[in-house]
C-alpha cells in the first residue's frame, strides 16, 4: 500500500499546487482560508483538515481533473454482459478510462477549467465525492476492489497541500506568468506532469514557524 501510494501521492500533490500557483485568486482563497483557522505563528496540524471546506474541494477538483491513475487496473470479465450495446465477452480483460469520464462535458460544466467551486455548497456538483459512490468521479475506483489506501491518500494529499501552500508563497522559475506555465500531462500508469514543476518558494509564515 506504502509502495504504491507513494508515486500517486507525490504526483497528485504537484498538480495540486501547480493549479493553484496557475490560478492566483484561488490559491489567495486557499490561504485565507488557512490563515483564518491557523493564524501565521504555527504549521497545518492534521486536525485541523475538517476545517478548510474550500481546500476539500481543490483537492476533489485535482483528484477529477488530474486522477493519479487514468486508466483503472485492468478487470476480467469473469461472465458475459452487455453494457450501453457493448458485448463484454468473459474473459475480456477491462480498463476503465478514469481520465475521460471526470472530463465528460456531458457530466461536467466547462470540465477543462479548474473550479473547486463546483463542489461546494450551492455548486453543480456539491453532494458529488470522489470516494466511489459517484460514478461521474472514480479516482481511486469503485466496488469491492476500490483503491485500499483511499483514505490515506486523501488525507495526505490534503495535509500536503495546505501545509506547502500555507507556508510559502510560489513563484513560477524564469519569470513565467503563472497563466503560461505548461500544464500538459504525461500519460503512464500514473499521470504526471510532462514538464516537473519548478517553482520558488517565499516563507509567509512567522520565522519561528521553520525553526
Amino acid at each position: 500500500m506504502f509502495v504504491a501510494g507513494t508515486d500517486t501521492l507525490s504526483s497528485t500533490t504537484e498538480w495540486a499546487i501547480a493549479e493553484l500557483i496557475k490560478n492566483p485568486k484561488i490559491l489567495a482563497q486557499v490561504q485565507q482560508e488557512l490563515d483564518n483557522v491557523v493564524g501565521r505563528d504555527r504549521s497545518v496540524k492534521e486536525e485541523d483538515l475538517p476545517n478548510f471546506p474550500y481546500l476539500h474541494a481543490v483537492i476533489k477538483e485535482t483528484f477529477r481533473l488530474h486522477p493519479s491513475t487514468p486508466l483503472s487496473l485492468p478487470r476480467i470479465a469473469s461472465e458475459s454482459c452487455e453494457i450501453f450495446g457493448y458485448h463484454i465477452p468473459k474473459g475480456a480483460t477491462v480498463l476503465v478510462n478514469v481520465w475521460a469520464i471526470a472530463r465528460d462535458p456531458k457530466q461536467w460544466a466547462d470540465p477543462l477549467l479548474f473550479k473547486p467551486e463546483r463542489f461546494l455548497p450551492g455548486g453543480d456538483k456539491c453532494d458529488v465525492d470522489i470516494k466511489g459512490n459517484d460514478f461521474e468521479v472514480i479516482p481511486f475506483g469503485v466496488g469491492r476492489r476500490i483503491c485500499v489506501g483511499m483514505s490515506l491518500g486523501i488525507r495526505m494529499v490534503q495535509l500536503l497541500t495546505a501545509t506547502l501552500a500555507h507556508s510559502f508563497n510560489w513563484e513560477v522559475e524564469n519569470g513565467i506568468k503563472p497563466e503560461k506555465m505548461n500544464m500538459d500531462e504525461a500519460f503512464g500508469l500514473t499521470l504526471q506532469r510532462a514538464v516537473p514543476l519548478s517553482v520558488y518558494p517565499t516563507p509567509r509564515l512567522s520565522p519561528n514557524v521553520y525553526s
